[in-house]
């Protein structure tokens, strides 16, 4: 997907992972024709990175992030895949939000309210729980991203992958948030004014917390997250309920176009999260709508019906041939089906119909470097810096880039973007080992042996290694 963030250390502060994906099919590391899906750590909940679902929650939410005085560009929506009922802000630029609460946001005036809701304590600055809490959250990551579009490995390296899989560090989750209940009637303010100050209602927060009312009479170890961190009662939602019904957008309704979006956004969730069957009673086959045919290619994709999934695929893009993501995901199934050559004409349609998102050039170099042609590295490492050029974090990029570098037979280019991967995911022993290694085989007082040397210098560098540098 396309929230991309810098995992940096253990920094619970910042609370951020970087993540690697892109829309299409669930990450997994693969040594053949079909792809597993592995685990960092079981229990862990799992990121997801899409960059269309991504585009879509913010052409929902911009507008309240605009009118609560923040750049929509600088807010990053962590969109993490759990049933469960939970979102928060970490810091004054990070929502985490639960696929389950989409589930429950039947339309977009709903989840629109939640976020605003949750703008309401990152515009506030409202404390989290103590930091000593915030750092032991911080100590617990979350290696693995799952993403909606691109494979954490390359081709026929099964160890590489499961390397680059864990390529999405994640150093703060929402287990260390919760709210007072006087932060909690001040976000409720704060979410009215930014909703009505964008032309939205406030009857959709209202009524999907409404909906929860029960949730104040369950014992707290019954109630869902979100409402153990974001304690709710009677009083508070009829609070909510006056201010919002005096505001002049009250009955203002969403437009056709966002609520086919919304649509668009929890078929595909619902379809890559949870079992294909469920897909398939959730979404018959005489439901014809644009929604259930794409839910409906992923459950083919994901029971490994390939055949099924291209057609069911070839079919939407015949009514919507200018789609990107229709195209990744083409790609995404061509690839995962081992058929790496044909995947790459569908990644490069992607590209060329949305050449700014990072993750679609990372997939189109991806698919270039697993055919191993060594001819053609310089080509792939041309759409990897068009990806780092946009987000200049990106460890998997970074990753690959190494692998580009190596076929072409420069290894310190190549040591050196491992180093900028692996300081990207905030492990600094081994970037600085391979910054040091870099350091050897660069060419001195270059752009790029100067970078290697920065890495060390920041890397938490030891004796040894300071000396190491002055020789």
């Amino acid at each position: 997907m396309a929230i991309m963030l810098r995992a940096k250390g253990l920094d619970a502060g910042k609370a951020i992972r970087h993540a690697l994906l892109g829309a299409g099919a669930l990450a997994a590391a693969t040594v053949g024709p079909l792809a597993t899906v592995a685990y960092a750590q079981q229990g862990q909940p799992r990121t997801i990175e899409d960059t269309e679902v991504d585009e879509i929650l913010h052409k929902e939410c911009d507008p309240v992030f605009a009118a609560a005085g923040i750049n929509p560009k600088d807010m990053h929506i962590l969109l993490i895949e759990d049933k469960e009922l939970n979102a928060g802000t970490a810091n004054g630029h990070l929502i985490g939000l639960n696929t389950g609460t989409i589930a429950e946001a039947k339309t977009p005036n709903e989840l629109i309210g939640v976020m605003a809701h949750e703008t309401g304590h990152a515009a506030g600055g409202h404390t989290v729980r103590g930091e000593a809490e915030m750092q032991r959250a911080a100590m617990n990551p979350m290696l693995l991203t799952l993403g909606l579009g691109l494979l954490a490995a390359v081709a026929g390296a099964p160890d590489a992958g499961m390397a680059l899989i864990g390529s999405s560090g994640y150093f703060g989750t929402l287990g260390a948030i919760g709210y007072s209940r006087e932060q909690e009637s001040r976000a409720d303010q704060a979410a009215i004014t930014y909703l009505e100050k964008a032309g939205e209602s406030g009857r959709g927060m209202v009524e999907f917390f409404d909906n929860f009312r029960y949730q104040e009479v369950f014992e707290e170890a019954r109630r869902y997250k979100y409402f153990q961190d974001h304690p709710i009662s009677s009083e508070r939602i009829e609070a909510l309920r006056r201010r919002a019904e005096e505001q002049p957008h009250y009955n203002a309704v969403d437009p056709p176009e966002l609520v086919a979006l919304h649509e668009v956004m929890r078929a595909k969730l619902f379809a890559f999260t949870q079992p294909p069957q469920q897909t398939f009673i959730k979404y018959p086959e005489n439901d014809t709508s644009y929604p259930a045919r794409y839910a409906r290619a992923i459950a083919y994709y994901r029971e490994t019906e390939i055949d099924f999934a291209l057609q069911a695929i070839a079919g939407l893009i015949a009514d919507q041939p200018n789609n990107p993501y229709l195209w990744e995901l083409k790609g995404q199934v061509l690839f995962e089906a081992g058929r790496v050559k044909e995947s790459e004409p569908a990644h490069r349609r992607s590209v060329e119909l949305k050449p700014n998102a990072p993750l679609l050039q990372i997939n189109l170099a991806r698919a270039i470097l697993a055919q191993d042609d060594g001819k053609r590295a310089d080509e792939a490492i041309e759409h990897l810096q068009k990806a780092l050029a946009a987000d200049p974090q990106n460890a998997f990029a970074f990753a690959l880039m190494a692998q580009a570098y190596d076929a072409k037979g420069d290894g310190g280019a190549a040591r050196l973007a491992s180093a900028e991967e692996r300081y990207a995911l905030g492990d600094m022993v081994q970037a600085r080992v391979f910054a040091l290694r870099a350091r050897e085989l660069l060419p001195k007082n270059t752009p790029q042996w100067r970078r290697a040397t920065d890495i060390v210098l920041v890397a938490n560098p030891g004796k040894d290694d300071l000396q190491r540098l002055g020789g």
